[in-house]
C-alpha cells in the first residue's frame, strides 16, 4: 500500500510487516528497521508525517498500512 491511500488527517498509521526483505535491496531492509519493524507479522504505530509516508512508499510492497484517527 502506498501513502497516497492514507487519510492525511489521520494522526497515526498502523504498519504491519507482511513480506520478508530477503532478496530485496539493503536500503529497504534499513527502512523496515527505521519503521521499528523486526519480525514478520509485527505491527507498529507511527506518527503520520511526510518522513514516515516516504518510508511507507519505499517499502509499500512489504507492509500493510491503515490509518488511525
Amino acid at each position: 500500500m502506498h501513502s497516497k491511500n492514507i487519510d492525511p488527517k489521520a494522526k497515526k498509521v498502523r504498519i504491519t510487516y507482511v513480506r520478508s526483505v530477503i532478496g530485496y535491496d539493503k536500503t529497504q531492509k534499513g527502512t523496515i528497521k527505521a519503521l521499528g519493524l523486526r519480525k514478520l507479522g509485527q505491527t507498529v504505530e507511527q506518527i503520520n508525517n511526510p518522513a514516515v509516508r516516504g518510508m511507507i512508499d519505499s517499502v509499500g510492497h512489504l507492509v500493510e498500512v491503515e490509518a488511525i484517527k
